[in-house]
């Protein structure tokens, strides 16, 4: 099975979509956008966590980690 990202540009197209999807053609799911994807995973990985940190604290780590990257390569 292949995942594809469509844009849709013109709202005819969602008729289509469900048609096909109503024919079990193809399987229609909405994207989380980044961020709430990441929220979820966080909150399933937390739970088990008694350390939990947060987003913010995440965020400040991996932009730590970048700018030691960048300097490396810079050398």
């Amino acid at each position: 099975m292949e995942a594809f990202r469509i844009e849709i540009l013109n709202p005819k197209v969602k008729t289509i979509l469900k048609q096909l999807a109503d024919l079990d053609l193809i399987a229609i799911s909405k994207a989380d956008s980044s961020s709430v994807a990441l929220k979820n995973l966080l909150k399933k990985l937390r739970t088990k966590s008694d350390d939990v940190p947060s987003l913010d604290d995440i965020t400040k780590e991996v932009e730590i980690v970048r700018a030691e990257r960048y300097a490396k390569k810079k050398d």
